[in-house]
């Protein structure tokens, strides 16, 4: 029984991967990114995946790290990604979400949830896709940062 399973399971992956398309839309992506938020006047680091919902839809988690003097600052996107329908493959794009940000140091600590807007430039082909984009995040009062990354196929 448990080699029916696994061969059906084989197949199904098989099938799956000869019947994808060769391009890279609608296929999932995860990279790292650098940036700099002009309000905090801070370097940040960062990680991000893109999972596809839709032809021009992409659900869109990211990670930054900001490189404080003391302490630890920290913040969590999980966004809504739209491409343009400027043809095919579309580099535009925008899009929105929740922020979520940890703020750390002197044994206190603060969390907040907000929201943020972005927008961007992205290279759709090949299998690594360069990125520019600029973000603006609200929590009780608003930043605007920059980042530039690679968005590397996965599946």
């Amino acid at each position: 029984m448990n080699v029916w399973r696994s061969s059906l399971l084989i197949a199904g992956v098989l099938l799956a991967v000869a019947g994808a398309p060769a391009r890279a839309q609608g296929r999932s992506h995860i990279g790292p990114h650098v940036g700099y938020n002009f309000d905090v006047d801070r370097a940040l680091l960062g990680a991000q995946m893109l999972l596809p919902i839709g032809r021009r839809v992409e659900f869109y988690p990211s990670f930054d790290y900001y490189f404080v003097d003391t302490g630890s600052l920290f913040g969590i996107n999980a966004d809504l990604k739209f491409r343009f329908p400027t043809g095919e493959p579309s580099v535009f794009y925008f899009g929105g979400g929740v922020n979520w940000l940890r703020a750390s140091g002197g044994g206190a600590s603060n969390t907040d949830t907000g929201w943020d807007l972005m927008f961007g430039l992205e290279s759709r082909w090949g299998v690594t896709h360069p990125y520019f984009e600029g973000r603006v995040i609200t929590h009780s009062n608003s930043t605007f940062q920059i980042a530039a990354g690679l968005n590397i196929t996965i599946f």
